[in-house]
Order: C-alpha cells, then structure tokens, then sequence
C-alpha cells in the first residue's frame, strides 16, 4: 500500500535506554506544559510541529481520536490519531490546566502561539539528553519496538504518517486501518507503562 519511506537519522535512545527516559520525563521539575507534551509525544509519537500546534477542537474524547488537519500535516494531508486510555488521561490533565486556551500548547509568552519547537529538544537537554533523543526521536523508538513485537508494517506506517503524496491515495491513506491501529496504540501505550513498572521494582529490588 505504502512506497518505502526514505528516514532521516534523528538521534534517538535504544529501546533498553527507554525505561530511564520515561522515568525522567515522568519527574521532570520544569513546566507541567512541557512535562505533559513529552508524555503525549511518547504515546503518541507524532512530530513535534503536529504536536505542539494542536487545538483542543481537533480531539474527540469520546471515539478516542485526534484528528490533524491536513494543513497542519507534513504530507498535506489529514491524520487520525487513535487515543489511548493513557493520552486521554493526559488530555485531561491538560484541560484542566489550558484556561479556556484554543492552544493545547500555549506559549508562556503569548499564549496566542503555540510553545517554541525548542521547548520539548531543551527539556530534554535539561534531563541529561543532549545529543542523544529528539521529540522526532520517539518516532524512530516507536516504530523500532512495535516492529519487533510484530505489529504490521503498514500500520506502523500509517500511523506515522508516512503516506506517499499522490493524489487519490494519500487521500484516503489516513484512515485505513483504523481500528487495528487503535488496537495498536493501546497496546503501546500499556507497554510504556510495563516498562515503568519493571524499571520501578528493578529499583526496589537493588535497594532491598
């Protein structure tokens, strides 16, 4: 369905690195803004543009999905999100702390425009990531590991918006499979908070 992707080499944590990012993230003292959009960006592993400019008009809590337009989109072309349990949590948490913004993201300097491009790299920095992961980098984990558990390659694809930019099939590319791929988020998303989970008793085991 899909032409091969040609990749960019984003500097990006290996799989086994991941458990320790998760857990900086997790505990990170600066803006809960920045804390909660490199949360989200981990479950659901979309660019950093699409993220940091989305409006709270584009989300449908209840069918569990996002809808990016196409406009805001890469590929010109309109992408569908699938909500895990886990990203609608954190969309709540962001709710409550918006104050009736349009901007998911607001600037802290004009809440008008969406926070810069290098809120999320400099987080990251801060947390001992320079030169090692880039929000573009959850992307490159992501589809890394859901390959390895065999997810199918097309899913993994469409889900990163990879489409080619033809005409009538770039169209409708961005809701084909929908409901495997909602399977496919959920299930990564449990898996995040797995690798939390072993990552906390490996802790208390070595402090016992």
């Amino acid at each position: 369905i899909l032409k091969p992707h040609k990749r960019r080499n984003y500097p990006r944590v290996a799989a086994k690195e991941l458990p320790d990012l998760l857990r900086a993230i997790d505990g990170y003292v600066g803006s809960e803004h920045t804390r909660l959009a490199l949360q989200l960006m981990a479950l659901t592993f979309v660019r950093t543009s699409e993220l940091i400019g989305a409006r709270w008009s584009e989300f449908d809590m209840k069918e569990l999905r996002w809808d990016i337009p196409a406009e805001r989109m890469k590929m010109r072309t309109p992408h569908i999100v699938a909500l895990s349990t886990q990203a609608k949590a954190t969309l709540e948490r962001l709710k409550e702390i918006s104050f009736d913004q349009e901007l998911v993201f607001p600037g802290d300097v004009n809440p008008h425009k969406p926070m810069s491009n290098n809120t999320l790299l400099f987080a990251l920095y801060r947390m001992g990531y320079r030169s090692r992961m880039t929000g573009h980098g959850f992307r490159g984990v992501a589809s890394t590991i859901l390959h390895e558990q065999g997810w199918p390659h097309d899913h993994i694809e469409l889900q990163l918006a990879h489409q080619e930019r033809n005409a009538v099939s770039a169209a409708y590319n961005h809701a084909l499979y929908l409901g495997p791929r909602a399977k496919m988020m959920q299930a990564w998303a449990d898996h995040l908070d797995t690798l939390r989970q072993e990552k906390t008793k490996q802790e208390q085991k070595l402090a016992a």
